[in-house]
């Protein structure tokens, strides 16, 4: 791969800002002959004289140089890649440490000139050949002010906390001021958010009680209490939070909810947040929603091949309604986007209609639904029908009016996707039932339900071989006398903080709806029957599927009972 030049990059960037109409040929001119003088690169000196402001520069050498640009405000700072890079260094280089990810031995730095093949060798000299450098581009001085603010002060969780113990807590001036990042309380929950995405945590709940604030991450699905801090810090804690969403920081009596968005650990991560009144005040929960994990491909959702195989099968049909049904929580929107990244293209035009939008996709026109506006999903389905779509997410369906709009436009030719609260795939039919969808509209219009549970994945570091007890084969249907048959269970290590569990899978039941089943459906076939003539088709169960992880040695039984019930396995 050839490495553009100073020149072919000049010539890139002032071209391209032509064409794109951001400066005038007279501009650039000027700024050509400024260059010869000092020798400075162009987009500084387009910068320098006020042509062009710092962050468009930033953006169009991204496209130009075909690297990531960096926009340092959002950037919650990496300690452990500040640690890797002396500040003195930092200055010399005009060059800021982003992130370092220890298990790839990748880091990614913030430069001015990001095709600086000299400074790039010196740093890979300071920090060991065998770390992968990632360079970014940045402006000058959003690299400047970064080195001033992350250098020099305390950014982990416990030495914040040291320091605000032995020092004095200025609750003023927590909102936008120039030197914020001098405030021990903003770091702290800067420091607090970074801790928690490394955790790979879902959900962040600062709880407070009568004399103390409750700080807890929901990872893997299950609630850890992190640590306690002293209720002095809430009222602090909490404007900021309010300040970085945009909540009303005067208002404590009413529920509200807010965004945020932040570089964390180099990756752009967005933060859903609701502030719920309660008797020791406000408990705030945010939402983690990780746009580098919430669309996964659909190979890598770690499904069975024959599972993988219904689900190509069923986005195969052009119209008709696919299902995904699951409590909170469960990994249903991970499932649906999975499915759109499947089939997006540019011959196909996919809407979307959610509650809110969580994940941004290219190529799919995303809709928040917003009851102000009396955008609800129903009125937003009848919209949707006017905007020419060939493939439309209904965020769920919670109501007669939604499914009714919902099947509606599968009728009229159009592959639907949506949500739906049930306990499995079979129990859809009657649930659809209650709402108020009748039998012969469901005939001939669903393609298929899938539905799913998460569970842990076992750490792979320290995961104990045993073998099943006589009950422990009864839920597996092994024979109890056969002893060559063994699971593994969960025991706990320094790599899963000592939960024994690291990552979660998606267990799933997946039910193509075919002949058989659309006639038992019409004559409104019990739950009974209509297992039965699923199972002739080799519908496979929840509980199947979970069995199936099991003795692959990928989850334990343990935590699979707690999300499924495989009792009805010993009637």
């Amino acid at each position: 791969m050839n490495t553009p030049t100073s020149i072919d990059i000049k010539v890139k960037i002032g071209k391209q800002l032509l064409e794109k109409g951001l400066i005038s040929i007279d501009q650039l001119e000027i700024a050509l002959t400024e260059q010869k003088k000092n020798g400075r690169l162009l987009g500084e000196v387009l910068v320098g004289l006020g042509f062009i402001s710092e962050s468009v520069m930033r953006d169009m050498l991204s496209q130009v140089l075909g690297i990531a640009s960096v926009d340092l405000e959002s950037v919650v700072p990496d300690k452990s890649a500040l640690d890797l890079i002396e500040k003195e260094i930092a200055e010399r280089y005009t060059i800021v440490p982003v992130s370092f990810e220890e298990d790839r031995q990748r880091l990614k730095i913030a430069m001015k000139n990001a095709s600086d093949l000299m400074i790039l060798d010196r740093v890979h000299a300071l920090v060991g050949r065998k770390v992968e450098l990632v360079p970014m581009v940045a402006g000058a001085s959003e690299i400047k002010k970064a080195i001033d603010q992350f250098y020099g002060y305390e950014l982990s969780v416990d030495g914040i906390l040291h320091e605000i113990e032995t020092g004095e807590i200025d609750y003023r001036s927590l909102d936008a001021t120039e030197d914020e990042y001098s405030q021990p309380l903003v770091r702290l929950v800067d420091a607090i958010l970074a801790d928690a995405v490394k955790r790979g945590a879902s959900d962040i709940h600062f709880e407070p009680e009568e004399g103390f604030l409750r700080l807890r991450y929901r990872v893997d699905g299950v609630l850890r209490q992190i640590r306690s801090l002293h209720k002095d810090y809430w009222s602090a804690i909490v404007v900021r939070l309010k300040v970085m969403c945009t909540m009303n920081i005067a208002e404590t009596r009413i529920p509200q909810d807010g965004r945020l968005c932040l570089q964390v650990q180099g990756s752009r991560v967005d933060f859903r947040v609701s502030a719920q009144p309660t008797t020791h005040g406000e408990n705030i929960v945010l939402r983690v929603l990780d746009r580098a994990k919430g669309i996964v491909p659909m190979e890598q959702l770690g499904v069975h091949d024959d599972t993988l195989n219904e689900l190509k099968m069923m986005m195969a049909r052009p119209e008709g309604i696919i299902l995904v049904t699951g409590p909170t929580g469960s990994g249903k929107t991970t499932t649906l986007y999975s499915l759109l990244n499947y089939v997006k293209s540019e011959q196909v035009n996919i809407m979307t209609l959610e509650d809110p939008v969580e994940y941004p996709m290219d190529m799919i026109r995303q809709t928040s639904i917003n009851e102000v506006a009396r955008m609800d999903f129903a009125n937003g389905i009848r919209s949707m029908m006017r905007q020419d779509p060939d493939i439309i997410l209904v965020g769920e369906i919670r109501d007669e009016d939604t499914a009714d709009m919902a099947f509606r436009a599968a009728m009229t030719g159009h592959q639907v996707l949506s949500t739906l609260h049930t306990n499995s795939a079979i129990g859809t039919f009657p649930r659809l039932l209650d709402i108020g969808v009748l039998p012969d509209i469901m005939t001939g219009n669903i393609i298929g339900v899938i539905s799913q549970r998460l569970v842990r994945l076992l750490c792979p570091h320290c995961k104990k071989e045993k073998t099943p007890s006589e009950i422990e084969s009864k839920l597996l249907d092994l024979e109890f006398e056969n002893t060559g048959h063994k699971i593994f269970d969960a025991d706990g290590c320094s790599h899963c903080d000592n939960t024994g569990y690291k990552g979660r899978v998606a267990i799933i039941e997946a039910l193509r709806i075919n002949n058989e089943l659309d006639e038992a459906i019409a004559k409104r076939a019990t739950l009974g029957e209509l297992k039965a003539v699923a199972k002739q088709t080799g519908y496979k169960t929840l509980a199947d599927d979970a069995i199936r992880c099991i003795m692959n040695g990928k989850t334990s039984l343990t935590e699979v009972s707690r999300v499924i019930d495989l009792t009805q396995r010993l009637m």
